[in-house]
């Protein structure tokens, strides 16, 4: 098994920790990395928008002028895509874009993104973070003592701290997670994954 440093809020490495290799050393599939990404941003659609064919919008049931003699092109509604106000000529409709992937594939998918942080070294252990006021400046600190100063750095927790998670919604290139909601576009998507110790515990529960 990989061992990886245990450090501290302040920075300070404290110990080791054993990672599972079948979790945390399993070869990268970039392809079904691919595939868990796209469903992902898929099931982020809502599908909700709607718009109006010329058969739905409302009036133009009457011919506005006459077929011929008047020297304008003829036209048969007010309705017609080409008028103002009038219909779309392939109206969006309500639909469903998600993708449902097998529980294998998802699965597989995870342990790549996190094998990939720590063959790249971007896997940061901490023993425990434990914060009892919202303080965006005590978040600021505790990366700054990881040396996670202007990087994009991804935080999961095993259970939920209001705290630390409202403390970092104001930070853009900072974000906390759940065990639960973990998934793999936001490990790829962000340079740094800063990890709990319990939550290592929970990842390796759960996937093992």
């Amino acid at each position: 098994m990989a061992k990886v440093p245990v450090y501290n809020i302040e920075g300070q490495q404290i110990g080791e920790i054993e990672l599972n290799d079948s979790i945390f050393n399993v070869p990268i599939n970039t392809h079904v990395l691919h595939q868990a990404v796209i469903a992902h941003l898929a099931n982020r659609r809502q599908g909700t928008f709607a718009a109006k064919t010329r058969a739905e919008v409302r009036g133009g049931g009457r011919k506005p002028w006459r077929q011929k003699g008047t020297g304008r092109a003829r036209q048969g509604s007010i309705r017609a895509p080409t008028w103002r106000k009038g219909g779309v000529v392939f109206a969006k409709k309500p639909r469903d874009f998600s993708i449902d992937l097998p529980k294998k594939v998802k699965r597989l998918a995870l342990k790549c993104a996190l094998s990939s942080k720590v063959k790249e070294n971007n896997l940061i252990v901490l023993d425990r973070w434990d914060m009892n006021q919202y303080k965006t400046k005590e978040v600021l600190r505790v990366l700054k003592n990881l040396g996670l100063e202007n990087q994009k750095a991804l935080i999961v927790i095993p259970e939920k701290n209001e705290y630390l998670q409202k403390s970092t919604k104001n930070l853009p290139e900072v974000k906390t997670l759940q065990v639960g909601n973990l998934n793999v576009f936001d490990i790829l998507k962000y340079d740094k994954f800063v990890i709990l110790q319990d939550a290592v515990k929970k990842v390796e529960e759960v996937y093992a």
